[in-house]
């Protein structure tokens, strides 16, 4: 079945040419309420993102994700691998949110918190816009040949980018390792930490290449969340949209004439100026519909707005909007899939708060020594050996530990240290100790004891293993 020419748009990405080559956008530099709120919470986030690995609370960084020593701190929160199913928690909540958020409002989040759209956006566009000018001249740029102008211009901004790219792999490295790790190598002197050093001209490189040449295509190509947006928007969701009852008319849209009446010619409000398109950052048209480039940016928005402002009609034509109110003037209003996900997203909420109330700051873990049996001592004493891991989530030492069996008269003992010990900050303490049981006190081969960490005699911790004794034959 052949594809309708108004549909035609929709079998191949805005930024490919019909011979399957790059089309380069060279958008027109953005202006208008929404761009200057999207500026003000860009600067904010980009603040928060530069800032959050070197900002500490209780001695924890803000947000690291050391995938290699399996450690990760989320606002402050340290996890670790005994915590993962915290982690994972929060991560579904993330997901979540960011569904529920979509449902409701389309791609909002790529226009104003994606980092990509940040960077991009409002930081090497705006340094692009600064060297090489406005849409016009960037495209008159780039077609002339290579005189002085054009080499002094591209250098210019390709060495900015790469610097700009390097303090970001920087800040990336940051969130990896640790900004305390991070802060000492550039101390230390890059060629005292090679294996460091290569990552980071790796990731220097992938920035580079990203916001210089693939830019947009992020968003268009690379990106899994836009592929989401046809799953999870429906008719009711808001989006950046254009109200074709209003620009298209009876009659279509037409260019403006001087003193014509467009009203009683059945013309619609747009004016087929192609302002929003020029703007638009992946190179879409947004009277199109809703398409998988449009990252709801609002800059045809604003563009729009200042043309009908220009011929005295009413502001609007493109807006924030969902398709059933542009159709039939719907309101917007809570679905039940909206309710769905909210319910679901209070749940999950609940569940990590109850987590994160009920979770220790030490964490013991005592397995039977593998390959050991039990060992017959005299009076009918039976001895299990053990080794013990105590993990500090905390950033200071937890002193005066001892371990003490709760569940069983019989006595336990230390090997190699002292009844009390010191777990390290961030640390583990590991040993090994002997179980000892009267063999009367047993049930069977198989029996479940309980010891409980002590700090200062104060219960801090408790923990279960399994002890072996003889089978019992009655």
């Amino acid at each position: 079945m052949e594809t309708p020419d108004s549909e035609k748009f929709r079998d191949s990405i805005g930024t490919i040419t019909e011979e399957g080559k790059r089309a380069w956008v060279f958008p027109k530099k953005p202006n208008g309420r929404y761009y200057d709120k999207r500026k003000f919470i860009s600067y904010i986030l980009l603040a928060f993102l530069l800032l959050s690995p070197f900002i500490k609370i209780n001695g924890n960084q803000f947000l690291m994700f050391n995938v290699l020593e399996r450690r990760f701190n989320i606002f402050g929160f340290p996890f670790w691998p005994q915590d993962f199913h915290l982690f994972v928690v929060t991560m579904i909540i993330g997901v979540v949110f960011i569904t529920l958020f979509t449902v409701a409002f389309g791609r909002i989040f790529c226009g104003w918190i994606c980092p990509q759209t940040i960077f991009m956006e409002m930081v090497f566009r705006r340094i692009e816009y600064w060297i090489e000018g406005d849409r016009n001249k960037q495209r008159k740029l780039d077609r002339q040949a290579w005189n002085i102008e054009k080499i002094r211009k591209r250098i210019l901004k390709w060495v900015i980018f790469l610097i700009i790219s390097f303090l970001i792999a920087n800040v990336f490295l940051a969130y990896l390792v640790g900004s305390d790790k991070l802060l000492k190598y550039i101390s230390d002197g890059p060629l005292e930490h090679l294996s460091t050093l290569f990552p980071l001209i790796i990731f220097t490189v992938v920035f580079y290449f990203v916001f210089a040449w693939f830019r947009e295509q992020v968003c268009i190509i690379a990106c899994p969340y836009g592929r989401l947006q046809g799953v999870l928007l429906d008719t009711k969701s808001i989006v950046v949209a254009y109200d074709h009852k209003r620009g298209e008319g009876e009659n279509g849209r037409k260019k403006i004439r001087k003193n014509e009446d467009r009203q009683a010619l059945g013309h619609g409000d747009c004016i087929d100026c192609l302002q929003c398109v020029h703007v638009c950052p992946t190179g879409i048209d947004i009277r199109n519909g809703t398409q998988l480039e449009c990252v709801n940016c609002t800059a045809c928005i604003d563009e729009c707005d200042h043309i009908m402002e220009s011929i005295n009609l009413p502001k609007g034509l493109i807006r924030y909007a969902s398709e059933e109110n542009i159709e039939k003037k719907v309101p917007f209003r809570l679905t039940a899939r909206m309710k769905g996900y909210i319910a679901v997203l209070s749940i999950l909420i609940g569940l990590l708060t109850g987590m994160l109330f009920i979770r220790n700051d030490v964490e013991a873990t005592i397995l039977r020594l593998p390959g050991q049996l039990y060992e017959h001592k005299d009076n009918n004493i039976i001895s299990n050996v053990f080794t013990y891991k105590l993990v500090n989530k905390t950033t200071h030492d937890i002193e005066h530990i001892s371990l003490k069996l709760m569940t069983h008269k019989g006595e336990l003992k230390l090997v190699g240290t002292n009844d009390c010990f010191t777990v390290p900050k961030q640390d583990i303490a590991e040993g090994t100790l002997f179980v000892e049981i009267n063999n009367s006190d047993l049930s069977g081969d198989r029996n479940t004891i309980e010891i409980g960490v002590y700090q200062n005699d104060q219960l801090i911790e408790t923990t279960t293993a399994n002890f072996l004794g003889p089978r019992s034959y009655k």
